[in-house]
C-alpha cells in the first residue's frame, strides 16, 4: 500500500524468476517504491482466496525487511513449501535476527538473503539473491549456501550466460525483452511465412488457407497438434490433422493458440522461449481489464491481441512499424501497437506500467486489478506448461 493510494488494498507487480533452461519456477512481489509497509501487502495478497492455486506450481518470493517485525500468526496457514523469504543481508548483522531466521527455517520456510551476509549459515540461509545488473558476488559467497542461487537484475542475454556461468541457477530481469538475437524468426523464408500466417489470423482466414500455410511450417503444425492433444484439452481421441484441431478448438480458440504458438516455436538450444509466457499473462490480463470495464467479446479479443502482438518486435527483430504495415489489423490496435494511443494503448500501458494513478483513470479497482492479474498468470502457468 503507497502513501499517495487511499485503497487498502495493495498494488503489486510480480517479477517472473527462471531457470536455466528460461522456463518460470517462481515469482517475485515488487511493490511501488512509495509503498509504507511492503510486508503488510505481502501478507493481504499472500492471504486472498486460492492465490497458491492460481500461481502453482511457482513459488512466491516475499520481501522481509525486519524478521524480527514476523509474528507467529503472520505466516500461519501459509504453505510454507511455496514461499521464499527474503531477507536484506544487512538485517540479519544481531544474534536475535538471526535466531529468528534459523526458525523460521526449522519450520520449512526458505530463507534467501538479498546480498552477501556473513552470518548466512547460522541464520538459516541457503540461497543468496544478488544485484547482479554491473557486478557478481565472490566465488565464495555461492559455495556456502546449496541454493538456487538468485541473480537479478539479468537484463541481457549475455548477462544471463555470465550469471549462469557464476554459478547462478535463477534469474530475474529483463532478458526476455533484450535477446542477442531474434531467437524464433529464422531466415527470412520463415519470417515472411510467420508474418503471412498473422496476416491470415488477423483477418479471419479461410481455414484452407491457415492449413496451407501450416503444412509449409511443420514445426509450427507440430506445437499445434501436441497442444491439442495435451493434458489442456483432455481429449478421449488423439487428433492427427489440422482440420480435426479446427474442429476441437473452434476458430476463436484455434486463433489464440496460433498467436501463442509463434513464440513457442523450437529453438535451436531447447530452452523455453521466455517471451511466451510475457505474451500470454499480457493477452489475458488485456482480456481481463477489457471485461471489467464492460467490453463485450469482440472487444476483448482486440485486447487478447493487443497484448499477445506487442512483443512481436522483440521476437521477430522487427521494428513494430514494419510488422503492423504486413498486417490486417483493427486500427484500434494498431495505434495501440505503434504509438500506445487509444483505448487499447492505454490498457496495454496499464499493463505494462501499472500505477494508482493510471488505475483510477482506468476506473479499475486495486482488487479487480489484483483478481485480472491472478488469472493471467494462471493462464501463462498453464500455457508455458502446455507447449
Amino acid at each position: 500500500m503507497s502513501a499517495s493510494d487511499p485503497s487498502p488494498f495493495p498494488l503489486v507487480g510480480l517479477q517472473a524468476v527462471s531457470n536455466a533452461r528460461k522456463e518460470w519456477v517462481a515469482l517475485a512481489f515488487e511493490f511501488p517504491s512509495d509503498t509504507v509497509d511492503a510486508l503488510q501487502a505481502s501478507l493481504v495478497l499472500l492471504n486472498y482466496p486460492e492465490v497458491f492455486a492460481a500461481l502453482a506450481p511457482l513459488d512466491c518470493i516475499v520481501a522481509v525487511a525486519e524478521p524480527l517485525r514476523l509474528e507467529a500468526g503472520h505466516l500461519e496457514g501459509l504453505p510454507a513449501h511455496r514461499l521464499i523469504l527474503r531477507v536484506p543481508a544487512g538485517a540479519v548483522d544481531e544474534p536475535a535476527a538471526q535466531k529468528k531466521c534459523a526458525a523460521l527455517a526449522e519450520q520449512g520456510y526458505r530463507i534467501m538473503f538479498d546480498g552477501v551476509a556473513a552470518k548466512a549459515t547460522q541464520s538459516g540461509a541457503r540461497a543468496l539473491m544478488y544485484d547482479c545488473a554491473t557486478t557478481l558476488p565472490p566465488v565464495l559467497a555461492l559455495v556456502a549456501q546449496p541454493g538456487p542461487h538468485l541473480a537479478r537484475g539479468v537484463d541481457t542475454e549475455q548477462r544471463f550466460d555470465e550469471c549462469a556461468d557464476a554459478g547462478f541457477a535463477w534469474f530475474m530481469g529483463d532478458f526476455a525483452r533484450c535477446p542477442a538475437q531474434a531467437a524464433s524468426t529464422g531466415d527470412g523464408t520463415s519470417r515472411k511465412r510467420l508474418l503471412a500466417l498473422l496476416g491470415m489470423l488477423a483477418r479471419d482466414a479461410d481455414s484452407r488457407e491457415l492449413e496451407t500455410l501450416l503444412k509449409q511450417d511443420p514445426a509450427l503444425s507440430y506445437q499445434l497438434l501436441k497442444v491439442v492433444n495435451s493434458a489442456a484439452f483432455a481429449l478421449s481421441t488423439p487428433i492427427h490433422s489440422f482440420g480435426q484441431a479446427i474442429n476441437v478448438l473452434g476458430r476463436r480458440q484455434l486463433q489464440r493458440w496460433l498467436q501463442l504458438l509463434l513464440y513457442a516455436r523450437q529453438q535451436d538450444d531447447a530452452n523455453a522461449n521466455p517471451l511466451l509466457p510475457l505474451a500470454a499473462v499480457r493477452a489475458a490480463q488485456m482480456e481481463a481489464l477489457c471485461k471489467e470495464q464492460g467490453g463485450d467479446r469482440d472487444a476483448q479479443d482486440l485486447a487478447f491481441v493487443t497484448g499477445v502482438f506487442s512483443l512481436l518486435d522483440v521476437l521477430l527483430g522487427m521494428p513494430m512499424s514494419e510488422i503492423v504495415a504486413a498486417l490486417n489489423l483493427d486500427l484500434d490496435v494498431m495505434a495501440a501497437l505503434l504509438e500506445r494511443g487509444g483505448p487499447l494503448g492505454q490498457m496495454l500501458l496499464l499493463v505494462e506500467q501499472p500505477s494508482g494513478a493510471t488505475l483510477a483513470a482506468a476506473g479499475i479497482a486495486p482488487e479487480s486489478y489484483w483478481q485480472g492479474q491472478l488469472q493471467a498468470y494462471h493462464w501463462a502457468i498453464q500455457v508455458s506448461r502446455n507447449l
